[in-house]
């Protein structure tokens, strides 16, 4: 059975529809966010739970930001996926599952406005919505590592239902996958949803939040200095861990002169050294003090490498 690592909860994200302690659901290490629509305008009941994602975003269209509903962890397998037997696992598959309140069918959207009825339609959502969903996504990525990357083909709604567009991954392919998805690119699953939605804006916003826009910027002297690297998540710094973030975090703290317990030099091997280190550079600073337990977070992280 999988470890959960990192936080469970999205911050500011309400459990007045918690559905895990009627479902329970399997732990498993996130490593994937997939994106769905409700085709609908308000909060759905999801069968009393029993089809629900993990969060679900509420649009509010008058103070225009998103409400964030959470209804599993974030590393609990929710219920939001088809999952046929005999095939690929969709929903246990280290997947966190996010619905986005509204719709992604063009002639949904012209029956709503047509009406009257308040509503976003997806593949024309405003920038405040699609930095709401951003954000998300830079918080899945520095806590959970999930990649901020994904498939390049996002079809328009119809034609992305049922594989319309092509778009719909192998099992090999969705089994190796790690990143952002849409429903639509699930193996198993027949429905187009999010459709069309703007996936670079989504990549853009969320890498600005964690100023990852570009790899160097110039700095006041003339010289290209590095940005901070993102951090790839608190899954790659517990016991057992092997890994280039290890190697990568020991030789910084060696250059910040935080390599006393080395033996011989930081490795790809997290061990108590490691640990030791982070422990006396956290000791060093005012913000990390009351937390200083050798275990790297994102504020850790981010003042180690800047």
């Amino acid at each position: 059975m999988s470890t959960k690592t990192g936080p469970q909860r999205y911050p500011g994200a309400s459990r007045a529809n918690w559905y895990q302690d009627d479902f329970g659901g399997d732990a498993m290490q996130v490593n994937v966010v997939v994106l769905h629509t409700t085709e609908g305008r308000s909060l759905p009941g999801y069968g009393g739970g029993g089809s629900a994602p993990n969060l679900t975003a509420v649009p509010d269209l008058g103070a225009k930001k998103l409400k964030w509903y959470q209804h599993f962890d974030i590393e609990t397998s929710s219920r939001a996926l088809v999952n046929l037997g005999g095939g690929v696992e969709t929903n246990t598959l280290n997947v966190c599952q996010v619905e986005l309140v509204g719709t992604c069918d063009p002639k949904t959207h012209a029956k709503w406005k047509k009406s009257g009825d308040a509503h976003l339609y997806w593949p024309e959502a405003p920038d405040w919505a699609l930095l709401g969903v951003a954000r998300f996504l830079s918080w899945m990525h520095e806590e959970h590592g999930v990649p901020l990357s994904g498939p390049k083909s996002w079809p328009a709604y119809p034609s992305s239902y049922a594989n319309g567009g092509g778009q719909r991954m192998s099992g090999t392919r969705w089994e190796a996958f790690k990143g952002v998805c849409g429903h639509m690119h699930v193996p198993e699953n027949a429905h187009g949803d999010p459709g069309a939605v703007d996936f670079a804006r989504l990549l853009k916003h969320a890498k600005a939040d964690l100023d990852l826009g570009g790899d160097k910027e110039p700095a006041e002297t003339g010289t290209v200095e590095p940005r901070v690297p993102a951090f790839p998540g608190r899954k790659y710094f517990r016991a057992g861990a092997v890994n280039e973030h290890v190697l990568k975090l020991g030789k910084r703290l060696v250059e910040r002169g935080f390599g006393d317990h080395y033996k011989v030099g930081p490795s790809r091997a997290w061990g108590e050294a490691d640990r030791l280190n982070v422990r006396d550079f956290q000791k060093s600073r005012p913000e990390l003090r009351g937390d200083a337990d050798g275990h790297p977070g994102p504020l850790t992280w981010r003042l180690l490498f800047s």
